[in-house]
């Protein structure tokens, strides 16, 4: 383990940072309040803010002026993982990581405070998807299933907690939530004989408070194990509930030693944070046997449906349906097609799709729509309350699933071969679940999230590596840059000093853009 406060910078940068001693400071102002409403010159969570919405409320940066964005900063991270994690803005200092590597740095400058580094040699090194912060503490997990808190003002570690067993074939690869006292987090894995869980930590003591498991009991009849927590959940603060996505129940392309439903692998479940106990779940695919996580991101929806106010949750899933829910209780308010799909046989009284037994993986082939990859997966989301338009980076796409039985009963047990697939932004009526416009992004996709803003923005990214930017009423570009690497984040926006940035990454590039200081036309948030 080691902690790295330097690059061997030049003496100019180390003077700057000797004379700008605001940069050294800490989180300290990251509590309930501000996790609940979070401030324009911040970005204290994984989403943003509770809802999962990546919706900013700026107005600065328009679709008349876009077109004088420009590249306000860069930062270099030297390591050849890919950035997938969303930047934590707290007290003008953005937190970010890659496995294994934490940075946090000037969000004015783009100016490296500190960098801690903890060698993962075990566990899957995927990606990373960020950190928490609470309480002046840095909150991560590590490929080999630890979760540690560090020192927000120079990343030095505080304690360091397992959360699973790496040997197991465990590994974690999210952000944590903070919900009130609890810092909340999950697993990831895909071997047999795992179960997926939810796992709450004390924010000062690291010790465990509770666990939610997606699966029952070993040795439950005709049980499945699974439901891996790969993705960082939502919350409401009204109803005290923590909605979470669920994975692939296992064997993975097998269904026939797990008959049934599967509860509660590939759902969205609701869970009291206080305690762990479940509210309520639904199954985005019961008895999957196709991959298709349903961890994408719920989010979160107070407003009108056909006419009568709800408390909604909304999710583009990657098995190609768009749900929306009620949050209250999970019943279903719209299951819809966002994208090619037949897999199913249509959808049941409870809104849930019915799987189709002759589309199943088999030895001379099934042809599937959508892939294994899904008709979205882990790159978040954007809803824009003001058009309502849940907006998806989404892969329309065709796979021929194999079962193979020479690979036995357990583990794929089978094979998936692409055969054709795409990247589209699309934007989605949420009252009825039709696409209002798409947009081409590529062949093969983009990993990019999304993020719209109140001005009528939509920021995202291509198959092809550059930065987009669109009008969100009909998707059309109004700003492009090219950035040199694929994309596989989600972007940020805040503002300091009256200036907006939008914050993304590519490669190992981080990037800040703005206006130019004269070209500011307007504020707002």
């Amino acid at each position: 383990m080691k902690l790295v406060n330097d690059r061997s910078l030049s003496l100019l940068a180390g003077l700057f940072l000797c004379i700008c001693p605001a940069l050294t400071a800490g989180a300290q102002g990251v509590d309930d309040a501000l996790l609940l409403h979070p401030k324009a010159d911040s970005w204290p969570s994984y989403h943003g803010d509770y809802t999962g919405q990546r919706h900013v409320g700026f107005t600065q940066i328009t679709p008349q002026n876009v077109s004088d964005l420009s590249l306000s900063w860069v930062f270099q991270t030297n390591q050849q993982a890919q950035i997938k994690s969303s930047p934590l803005l707290v007290d003008g200092i953005l937190y970010f990581t890659v496995p294994e590597h934490i940075w946090a740095v000037d969000a004015r400058s783009g100016h490296m405070i500190w960098h801690y580094h903890r060698p993962s040699p075990k566990g899957d090194h995927i990606g990373h998807r960020g950190v928490a912060i609470y309480k002046g503490w840095v909150y991560t997990t590590t490929p080999d299933c630890h979760l540690i808190s560090l020192d927000a003002k120079d990343g030095k570690v505080r304690w360091d907690k397992l959360i699973a067993d790496v040997d197991k074939g465990y590994w974690t690869t999210m952000a944590p939530l903070i919900v009130k006292d609890h810092v909340i987090t999950g697993v990831s894995g895909d071997l047999d004989n795992l179960t997926g869980y939810i796992r709450s930590f004390d924010p000062e003591s690291g010790s465990v408070q509770w666990q939610w498991n997606a699966t029952p009991k070993a040795g439950t009849p005709n049980a499945t194990t699974g439901g891996m927590t790969w993705i960082t959940g939502t919350y409401d603060p009204e109803l005290n509930l923590l909605y979470w996505g669920t994975g692939n129940p296992t064997p993975v392309l097998n269904g026939h030693t797990r008959p049934g439903d599967n509860l509660y692998t590939c759902a969205i479940v609701a869970l009291n944070p206080d305690t762990g106990k479940l509210a309520w779940g639904f199954s985005a695919s019961p008895h999957d046997t196709h991959d298709w996580d349903a961890v994408e991101i719920p989010v979160l929806v107070d407003g009108t449906f056909h006419g009568k106010q709800h408390k909604m949750l909304m999710q583009a899933s990657r098995n190609g349906y768009f749900f929306v829910l009620d949050r209250t209780n999970g019943k279903s308010l719209l299951t819809v097609p966002f994208g090619p799909v037949n897999w199913a046989t249509g959808i049941d009284k409870d809104g849930r799709p019915i799987p189709d037994p002759n589309k199943e993986p088999a030895p001379d082939g099934r042809i599937i729509a959508p892939d294994e990859g899904g008709l979205t997966n882990y790159r978040s989301p954007s809803f824009d309350p003001k058009t309502g338009l849940f907006i998806v980076d989404a892969h329309p796409s065709w796979s021929i699933y194999f079962a193979k039985p020479a690979d036995g009963a357990y583990g794929w047990a089978g094979a998936d071969y692409g055969v054709w697939g795409k990247g589209i932004i699309e934007a989605i009526d949420y009252q009825t679940g039709k696409i209002r416009w798409s947009h081409e992004l590529g062949d093969g996709g983009s990993g990019a999230g999304v993020m719209t803003t109140a001005s009528g923005l939509t920021v995202t990214g291509d198959a092809h590596g550059n930065m987009l930017i669109l009008d969100t009423s009909n998707g059309k570009t109004l700003w492009h840059a090219g950035t040199g690497a694929g994309i596989q984040s989600s972007p940020i926006s805040y503002e300091l000093d009256g200036r907006q940035y939008i914050v993304n990454s590519s490669g190992g590039l981080l990037f800040a853009w703005a206006l130019p200081e004269g070209r500011i036309h307007a504020k707002g948030r």
